[in-house]
């Protein structure tokens, strides 16, 4: 590739450095040939560089890009480690965090049993509107149970992660010398985005590692769980670094108008009446038309991307709110009017996903388990405990609960050899299970998983149903290739999936540190937060209508800006449609309704 101005003069810095730039302006390649040009003439034996990034989508991404990268050495490739803030966390934490005073043995705390764990405490503090006393009350109980956890049990949040290894790397000047003596340059991604936390083990690591930090300071989204508008500013006090500004250059969507258009959007006026890449559709307001809107489009910007002869090519929905994933990916399988149905993939929210599948995996091993039944009950309690991951509904909270006191009532009953309640929640549960312990399985993990997912979708119990529709959201063995073989590994050795259920917990606790996740490609539904740090070829976003009752008040809820309404406008909603809106490379489509489009795209804004 030919370099530009830009990024010659990353190429020739020798310090500390602050790269910035906007989506697609090449901070991340021209740190991989920074990285690479590093390790040619400046690493010593046993050396590599650490290349740190929030998003596992960027962290395969930049795998990938090493890979293929012609102008690095395979020698050099491999003395580059890529990885994820918490995985690193994670591998310091693992190895020192006896000196903290944690236990020696340590396991993660995912976010669904996390959920699991606080489902009490902020079931408590349930109410929509809480005050800011009653905030600060919930967030202290929270804090003091996930830390008992960790010092108690050895089981560590994500969210404890930094903090701690802040504690040990801040404690000790030899383990800061361990990473610099094995990391002694370290690039990190996404730098405008970190919290005090992370920042602090920054600081640590800057005492003795060279600091290359890549940023957008308009790509800021995540102020509401510490990111500091000021952290640039703590860079260039704490390092003095060499400051190289790539802003004006393009690489993503060159050949477009998508890059400014995004620009555009965080200052609230609009330079031209039309942006080449940019499309904005409205629809009209009603549930019929809106989705049918949508399949419309997707359906011609599938057309567009095939017939323009691109391989593995991805288009993006994305939507303002978990809520309108759900319903997005409903459309697109049942859509209006009776259009054909879209092939996708959905990224949701996963604590439900995950515990339901935990319930398929439990229900594919043996019944010869005296302990089988009163494990399912317990995975019935979690899914339900957790599947809101940290906002709980009381009434999931309710089922948990009636569950457990319905088994308990069962175990007396047995113990006089009497019959259940014909009306106890359990007998339509006890059915299902009965009839999913009768099936013949063969050994296919994939062909068995869905069998048994099928039997509980056909069968009697509700509760058993919602859990096959939640496991349909994921593809639980097309998702690494490894869980397929060790399921099948665990049928040969133990003549049937005796260690199905842990086989599924490990296989979702190393997808959280994976770096061999495959770009996305075909169409993907997601959250607009999700996208950050992804590209797609072409980006749909779809946000929700006004919903008009007679005698009440628009109900306006899924929106880009909070209700849409002109108050509600601040910078994390503008960089939010900018990062989303950037995500495209070819075209970005926005489809906004009719009577009351997104305020963001109107003039003076």
């Amino acid at each position: 590739m030919e370099l530009t101005k830009g990024q010659r003069d990353v190429m020739e810095a020798d310090r500390y450095l602050l790269v910035t730039g906007g989506p697609g302006s090449g901070k991340t390649t021209i740190s991989i040939l920074k990285a690479a040009q590093i390790a040619e003439q400046h690493l010593r034996s046993g050396q590599k560089i650490l290349f740190l990034s929030f998003a596992r989508a960027t962290v395969s991404r930049v795998v990938e890009a090493i890979e293929y990268e012609q102008k690095i050495t395979s020698a050099k490739k491999h003395l580059i480690d890529v990885d994820t803030y918490h995985s690193f966390f994670w591998r310091l934490l693992k190895t020192h965090g006896y000196l903290i005073g944690l236990p020696r043995r340590l396991t993660i705390l995912p976010p669904p049993s996390e959920a699991i764990a606080l489902s009490q405490i902020r079931s408590a503090f349930s109410a929509r509107n809480l005050s800011d006393k009653q905030k600060a009350a919930k967030k202290g109980a929270e804090v003091t149970e996930r830390i008992r956890l960790a010092t108690n049990e050895g089981r560590i949040c994500f969210d404890l992660f930094a903090p701690y290894v802040g504690d040990i790397l801040h404690g000790s000047h030899r383990i800061r010398r361990l990473v610099a003596a094995m990391y002694p340059v370290i690039i990190l991604d996404e730098f405008q985005d970190t919290n005090e936390a992370q920042w602090r083990v920054v600081q640590a690591l800057g005492e003795f590692c060279r600091l290359i930090a890549l940023a957008d300071p308009e790509q800021r989204i995540y102020d509401w769980i510490g990111a500091d508008p000021a952290r640039l500013d703590h860079f260039r006090q704490a390092y003095t670094p060499k400051e190289v500004d790539l802003c004006t250059d393009n690489h993503r969507s060159a050949g477009t108008e998508i890059a400014a258009f995004g620009n555009d959007i965080l200052k609230g006026t609009f330079r031209k009446e039309s942006y080449i890449g940019v499309q904005i559709h409205v629809y009209r307001p009603n549930t019929a038309q809106a989705f049918s809107e949508l399949v419309i489009t997707v359906h011609k910007a599938r057309k567009r991307l095939i017939d323009a002869g691109i391989k593995n090519w991805s288009l993006a929905i994305l939507v303002p709110t978990k809520k309108m994933t759900r319903l997005v990916s409903d459309a697109l399988r049942q859509p209006p009017a009776g259009m054909a149905w879209i092939p996708h993939a959905a990224s949701i929210e996963l604590e439900a996903a995950i515990l339901g599948a935990e319930i398929i995996a439990l229900l594919m091993q043996p019944t010869a388990n005296n302990h089988r039944f009163t494990q399912f009950i317990d995975l019935m309690c979690n899914y339900f405990q957790g599947k809101g991951g940290d906002e709980p509904t009381q009434s999931a909270l309710k089922e948990a609960a009636n569950i457990r006191k319905a088994y308990e009532e069962l175990l007396r009953c047995q113990a006089i050899g009497k019959s259940i309640r014909q009306n106890s929640i359990l007998v339509n549960m006890i059915t299902v299970y009965e009839q999913t312990s009768a099936l013949v399985l063969t050994g296919d993990p994939d062909k068995d998983w869905r069998t048994i997912r099928h039997a509980l979708e056909k069968g009697a119990c509700a509760r058993l149903k919602e859990i096959a529709d939640e496991v349909r959201n994921i593809r639980v063995l097309d998702r690494r290739s490894q869980l397929r073989q060790e399921l099948s590994q665990d049928w040969r050795e133990s003549d049937g999936y005796r260690n199905a259920l842990e086989i599924i917990r490990q296989a979702f606790i190393q997808e959280y540190f994976s770096k061999n996740a495959k770009p996305e490609s075909g169409v993907v539904v997601m959250n607009m937060h999700k996208a950050k740090g992804k590209q797609f070829d072409e980006v749909i976003i779809f946000e929700g209508w006004p919903i008009r009752r007679k005698g009440q008040l628009p109900y306006n809820a899924d929106r880009i800006v909070r209700f849409n309404s002109r108050d509600q406008i601040n910078d994390q909603a503008r960089q939010n449609l900018r990062v989303s809106v950037t995500r495209g490379k070819r075209q970005t489509t926005i489809l906004t309704p009719e009577d009351d489009p997104c305020i963001l795209l109107l003039e003076g804004t």
